[in-house]
């Protein structure tokens, strides 16, 4: 009896185990692939922003003033295009990473039922003999 137990004690905690590493790899992976976008979108940023701070240093007459002037305000909505961009890519990864591990999850419950199961059939099995 004690044998049994420990047998269904040690396959439970090497499900549990094998479950919370395949959680951690999913949940790692989404956020290296959520660092990935922002570095990408902030290097694209800092970019247009030194480029345009370049030109900027070069004016020297009211005329390329108001020509900054206008890039500037393309700069901005730019950005707060690009991060709009990055942002809903971050939410679709997120999201995907949350039903990746929902499914473990669901997968993991059916593996512990079955766990249970089996050896409440057994035993009822036998009792009926």
């Amino acid at each position: 009896m004690t044998q049994q137990l420990n047998t269904q004690f040690f396959a439970f905690t090497k499900q549990f185990t094998d479950g919370a590493f395949k959680a951690q790899s999913l949940a790692l992976k989404g956020l290296e692939t959520v660092a990935e976008l922002q570095l990408k979108a902030l290097e694209e940023q800092t970019k247009a922003s030194a480029e345009f701070v370049a030109e900027a240093l070069e004016t020297r007459d009211i005329n390329g003033l108001r020509g900054l002037w206008e890039k500037g305000a393309n700069l901005g909505r730019e950005n707060a295009e690009r991060a709009v961009a990055v942002s809903q890519e971050v939410l679709a990864v997120t999201q995907k990473t949350a039903e990746s591990l929902n499914a473990l999850v669901q997968e993991q419950r059916q593996a512990a039922n079955d766990a249970v199961a089996a050896p409440a059939a057994a035993a009822k099995k036998a009792a009926a003999k």
